[in-house]
């Protein structure tokens, strides 16, 4: 059985995510988290920026250097907690555009919850990953990459039919819902929500007492079901992003 391990306190949306979606390296550059792994997920190689820098400017240069020297565009991860406070109308008077509003959403795992033929292992099957990978995935060459961000933290991975799956990762009395991927083919014949109610209850299972997710504003219908199983919004962030300059 997985074990919740301790982690930042309920309302550290940002520490939730950034530890349960680990980058394959990490650079704290006076307060600024440079997450890096290769191009893999913006989430994985943005700026997450949680202290303010002594210098501002000489951070924003620092951070664009980074990325520029790996090939990838400048990504800044914006919550509330952002700093330095302002830092969102800095980015956009630089040029940096609004990319992927996302809410957060919490329930409590009140239960009952069953299985309902869904499968929970401790690693993702071939097939679990080629079912994601089929929904959320971007260049084949990315996908060992994406594995390693995946299993970077102990989570279960759950299955159904070989069409639907999801992610779910025990921290401390939170359980974080990820990866809900259901195949093209096989929507709107309620898999989705069969998944997420089995990994509700295999969190309880690990000691979680309430789940959260994120999910992009603009998916309503990802939204709607989440909201009729008891998730409600609480938080959120978006992303800023400066295209890598051509010449």
């Amino acid at each position: 059985m997985t074990r919740c391990a301790a982690v930042p306190g309920p309302r550290d949306l940002d520490g939730l995510v950034a530890a349960a979606w680990p980058a394959r390296s990490v650079q704290d550059i006076g307060g600024w988290l440079l997450r890096h792994a290769d191009g893999v997920t913006k989430r994985a190689n943005s700026v997450l920026p949680l202290d303010a820098p002594r210098d501002l400017d000489a951070a924003l240069a620092r951070a664009e250097l980074f990325y520029g020297k790996r090939g990838l565009p400048t990504v800044f991860s914006l919550s509330e907690r952002a700093r330095p406070e302002g830092l969102d109308a800095v980015l956009e008077a630089r040029g940096y555009e609004v990319v992927d509003p996302t809410l957060g959403m919490a329930a409590d795992l009140a239960g009952p919850y069953e299985r309902d033929g869904v499968e929970i292992a401790d690693e993702p099957s071939p097939g679990w990953l080629d079912v994601w990978w089929s929904v959320d995935g971007r260049y084949d060459h990315q996908l060992p990459v994406a594995t390693e961000i995946l299993t970077g933290v102990p989570a279960g991975y759950a299955s159904l039919d070989g069409v639907a799956v999801g992610r779910g990762v025990p921290q401390g009395e939170w359980l974080g819902i990820y990866a809900m991927a259901v195949a093209p083919e096989a929507r709107r014949r309620g898999l989705g929500r069969r998944v997420l109610r089995a990994l509700l209850g295999w969190g309880r299972e690990q000691g979680c007492e309430r789940a959260y997710l994120v999910v992009v504003e603009r998916n309503a219908a990802a939204r709607a079901m989440y909201a009729a199983e008891g998730f409600a919004e609480s938080g959120g962030y978006h992303y800023r992003v400066k295209t890598i300059s051509g010449g």
